[in-house]
């Protein structure tokens, strides 16, 4: 089984960018984590893009839909900034016969509490055990591309059912 992973920005991926503690958006983290865990799968990685999702526009949502359409592989992992990420997900809804698993992180990968690993973890595990859809894996929980929303009083993410 071969994944493609599609990095296209947001908090996973932050870094301090100067000595004021401001943050931009820098590689790819899912290429270290998935050098540093020990995990034995065809993981081909993708840098799309580095945005923050509060930036993401239609266009850069289509630009996502075209490269998960393009890829050779029918396992898809996209990481991805969280405020925007079910808005994402509904776009990528069209996409008929691959599996396409959205996750990121509340803090960025680089620092120690980050819950980057752990989501990237469960996302992987969801590529290999679901039909082909659109899904978003977040701290625990799987959620369909059409029935979730960032609640972000509660910091989560939350069925609309």
């Amino acid at each position: 089984m071969k994944i493609n992973a599609i990095a296209v920005g947001g908090t996973i991926d932050k870094i301090y960018f100067d000595a004021k503690s401001k943050y931009e958006v820098g590689e790819p983290a899912v290429r270290k984590m998935l050098v540093d865990l020990p995990i034995h799968l065809d993981v081909e990685i993708t840098p799309l893009m580095a945005k923050d999702s509060l930036e993401m526009t239609d266009a850069d949502r289509a630009d996502i839909v075209r490269a998960v359409e393009s890829s050779s592989s029918d396992k898809i992992l996209v990481t991805h900034g969280t405020d925007t990420m079910p808005e994402t997900a509904r776009a990528l809804a069209a996409v008929e016969g691959k599996t396409v698993v959205l996750t990121g992180a509340l803090a960025p990968a680089i620092f120690k509490d980050s819950d980057a690993q752990f989501n990237v973890g469960g996302a992987l595990a969801v590529l290999q055990s679901k039909e082909s859809g659109v899904y978003i894996v977040m701290n625990g929980q799987v959620f369909d591309a059409l029935n979730v929303r960032k609640d972000r009083a509660l910091n989560r993410f939350l069925s609309l059912d």
